[in-house]
């Protein structure tokens, strides 16, 4: 008895520090999480500005663009964004089923993955699923120069004509507590429409320079790379509220598991102080 009291103590000790641990944790990524959902809802505003002036420069400068062109999608690349590191629930588990099942659906002669992640370039290295790049290491505040290293990539296989499309899976943020994970492509590009109110509404007068078609040429790749960047700042914010939740979810679990070892720590000793009163007892009798 004294043994197995013994080891219980040492279990409540030990999920005591794991609970510690995974409070902590909570907290650091409560902190992360409302710089993250500041970003995102930031580049949120951006896109969508950068979407609009898109949208003008393309009926102004017409639709002859390189990475407009549309062909058969016999080879495919997929940009799959997961975290670096674990502990956040089930969040690598569906963005990468998503991907999965995207891939399938996708039906390809070839579909290559450009891994943004350790999490998904190690599941797709271990079924064997060709990797064409991996980018990993990113941090917790990815930067536009990120971005734009991964959209140089896919831009410049496209326009060789390496691959025919390239889709991009990444997972929304909607608030700490739900986060989804979707598929988008990314080219070759859909030409933005301009909003209704635009279109209902008169003309405005904006002025390009050089001239429209000047800058939808160039506009064209910064628009691509927006669309990663804000990707990566979504899944970002997702992350850290997916790791927000799991280890609130942890400390519970820890909590209540302490609290069910305390009684029956309560219990075995109880027993123990009744069974040595009961030895006791008996002696004292045994020597009237």
């Amino acid at each position: 008895m004294a043994g197995g009291l013994q080891e219980l103590r040492r279990r409540i000790r030990s999920v005591q520090n794991t609970e510690q641990i995974t409070r902590a944790m909570k907290l650091v990524a409560g902190a992360k999480l409302r710089r993250a959902e500041e970003r995102a809802r930031a580049s949120r505003e951006y896109f969508k500005e950068i979407r609009a002036v898109t949208a003008r420069a393309v009926a102004k400068g017409g639709n002859n663009h390189p990475l407009l062109e549309t062909r058969p999608e016999e080879t495919v690349a997929m940009v799959v964004v997961t975290s670096d590191r674990g502990l956040a629930g089930p969040y690598n588990t569906n963005v990468l089923r998503r991907a999965q099942a995207d891939m399938r659906a996708l039906n390809a002669r070839q579909t290559g993955v450009y891994a943004v992640g350790r999490k998904g370039r190690d599941f797709f290295r271990y079924r064997n699923v060709p990797i064409e790049e991996e980018f990993v290491g990113l941090g917790d505040d990815p930067s536009y120069r990120q971005a734009k290293a991964v959209a140089d990539i896919i831009i410049a296989r496209y326009l060789a004509k390496e691959v025919d499309a390239v889709y991009l899976t990444y997972t929304e943020y909607k608030n700490a507590m739900s986060h989804e994970p979707r598929t988008i492509r990314l080219l070759p590009v859909e030409p933005p429409e301009q909003s209704g109110q635009d279109k209902a509404g008169p003309e405005l007068g904006y002025v390009f320079e050089p001239d429209p078609r000047d800058v939808f040429q160039d506009l064209l790749p910064r628009y691509v790379e927006m669309l990663i960047f804000g990707a990566l700042l979504e899944s970002k914010a997702s992350e850290q509220g997916a790791r927000m939740t799991a280890m609130d979810n942890a400390s519970k679990n820890a909590e209540e598991l302490i609290r069910r070892m305390i009684l029956l720590r309560n219990r075995l000793r109880q027993a123990a102080i009744t069974r040595e009163i009961a030895e006791l007892v008996g002696g004292a009798e045994a020597l009237k």
